[in-house]
């Protein structure tokens, strides 16, 4: 008798491996080896799928486990059928684990059995739809209302969504029954598993229309225009969206309607910067104000100006901060603050006169070329 590998090898598990290790390693070689899922090699995949479930047959049951770890495979308890020579598939699970077949089967045929038998022709909800929308910078941070235009479909006024004239007569389709679905039963490894698929003479919607809508030909819904109102907040950033509930496409048989999401665009301000809730922005000033100091004015974002003082001696790239100007913020009760930097303005050209004072204030000042000092090894 042939020896039996190891089934810690098997698995590709250590001998110290716990009960969830081994559960993972089996779901993924089972998915793996099924023979449905290698229809090139089946005959190989199907050796190496049986050797798979004898492995975890044993190693789930911690009784099995531990005859096992003591005797070997070909042990006096002849594990997974080691005494008879045969191995019987089973969908009711393994001994110490649920293990749902109906996963694997899934991953291998990309849905497998189903666990709803709801009809596909049921109610159910529209698709939501999405619309890009661009404001300015000052909308962004006042809030504001747009009127936008968007191309949808509607439930057709003349036959209202049956697709049939008005009048006629609407059959149920006697291929599904009514139903939308043809379920077969297959019969596999794991015994006789049902699958559907969409009836092809229905479309899947269970009724059978002798004479169509001439509006929307037999659709149910026709594209429209449509002019809706809509509320962007003051704070939104760029990228964020704003959801309108049921403004999107119509459900199908008596469902909800979908959602619209409304994509927000904010245009560039060759002023004023976003960081956060703060508002960033230069402010230029002369010579004298940043000497002397001065009160200037401010714009701000929202049209208004704020009188601000600044101090005698301000350097150029000096930041000042106004508390509580900046953008609101929509997820939390904050506003930020508006930071403006200061950009002291060298003026080009002067007249005589202004040459003449300039020339007095540095010799007042007794100005001199800074000096480079050395460094200390210099």
């Amino acid at each position: 008798m042939a020896e039996k590998r190891d089934y810690y090898e098997v698995l590709g598990v250590s001998k110290t491996a716990t009960d969830e290790e081994i559960k993972k390693a089996y779901r993924k070689l089972a998915k793996k080896y099924h023979p449905d899922a290698n229809p090139d090699n089946k005959k190989e995949a199907e050796a190496k799928f049986k050797e798979v479930n004898e492995a975890y047959e044993t190693l789930s049951d911690k009784q099995k486990r531990a005859t096992y770890d003591q005797f070997g495979a070909n042990g006096p308890q002849g594990f997974g059928g080691a005494g008879n020579g045969y191995y019987s598939y089973s969908t009711s699970g393994f001994d110490g684990f649920d293990i749902d077949l109906d996963d694997i089967v899934s991953s291998i045929f990309g849905g497998g059995r189903r666990r709803t038998s709801r009809a596909s022709n049921g109610p159910s909800k529209g698709a939501d739809l999405r619309h890009d929308v661009e404001i300015t910078f000052e909308e962004a941070f006042l809030g504001v209302r747009k009127q936008i235009n968007i191309s949808r479909e509607d439930i057709c006024d003349v036959c209202h969504g049956s697709g049939a004239k008005p009048g006629s007569k609407v059959d149920t389709c006697s291929v599904c029954n009514g139903t939308g679905q043809i379920r077969q039963v297959q019969t596999t490894l794991f015994g006789q598993m049902q699958t559907s698929r969409t009836c092809t003479n229905c479309g899947g919607t269970g009724k059978v229309i002798r004479e169509v809508c001439e509006k929307c030909r037999g659709k149910g819904r026709i594209k429209k225009q449509s002019r809706i109102t809509i509320s962007i907040p003051a704070g939104i950033e760029d990228g964020q969206t704003v959801v309108l509930r049921d403004e999107g496409a119509p459900g199908q048989n008596g469902g909800p309607k979908g959602d619209l999401y409304i994509v927000v665009h904010i245009k560039h301000h060759p002023i004023y910067i976003r960081k956060d809730e703060h508002v960033l922005c230069d402010i230029p000033v002369t010579v004298t104000q940043a000497t002397l100091g001065a009160e200037i004015e401010v714009p701000m974002v929202d049209g208004t100006k704020e009188k601000f003082k600044i101090p005698e001696g301000t350097q150029t790239g000096t930041k000042f901060r106004i508390k509580q100007k900046g953008f609101t913020s929509i997820n939390r009760n904050y506003r930020g603050d508006f930071i403006f930097t200061v950009i002291v303005q060298t003026p080009k050209r002067l007249s005589k006169e202004q040459r003449d004072l300039f020339e007095k204030l540095a010799k007042t000042m007794n100005e001199q070329p800074p000096v480079r000092r050395k460094g200390i090894f210099g």
